[in-house]
């Protein structure tokens, strides 16, 4: 049997208890056609980069399948058909990784706060430059100027 690792998206307006509804679905699918499904993260429900069927964000589902062609195509069938998923990809794998996917780690990441020194980390000192020369024209020399009334309002 192949190795898969599945991603889908599932409209905003359903709950999180439905999207592991829509989850328990497919991995039923999957293990009534001979396959198992291993690990699977909700990654929750994040911002879209682009509307989708009038949708701005969505639920995202990760499932690591180990199954044959066939099961997977009845469970992409059956996706098709279904009004509560937007999107989905299947990619068929070498290894199934383990622990945490990149998505859960960056969350990981996220709720331990700020970095020391900000988000891009501290200044380099670029010691061969000098200071820099003092600017000229723009809005910086205006205070040095009289001023004079203008002819308008006079």
């Amino acid at each position: 049997m192949a190795l898969y690792e599945h991603v889908f998206l599932a409209r905003q307006d359903i709950s999180a208890q439905q999207v592991d509804a829509l989850v328990e679905q497919y991995k039923g699918v999957i293990e009534a056609n001979g396959g198992k499904v291993g690990r699977i993260e909700n990654w929750g429900l994040k911002s879209l980069t682009y509307r989708i069927k009038k949708n701005r964000k969505a639920h995202y589902a990760l499932m690591d399948i180990d199954a044959p062609a066939a099961a997977v195509q009845e469970m992409e069938r059956q996706m098709r058909i279904s009004e509560d998923v937007l999107r989905y990809m299947t990619i068929a794998v070498e290894k199934h990784e383990e622990g945490p996917s990149a998505m859960m780690q960056k969350r990981d990441r996220d709720d331990r706060g700020p970095r020391e020194g900000g988000d891009r980390g501290p200044r380099r000192d670029f010691g061969d430059r000098g200071p820099r020369p003092p600017r000229e024209g723009g809005f910086g020399d205006r205070e040095d100027r009289p001023r004079r009334p203008r002819e308008d309002r006079a």
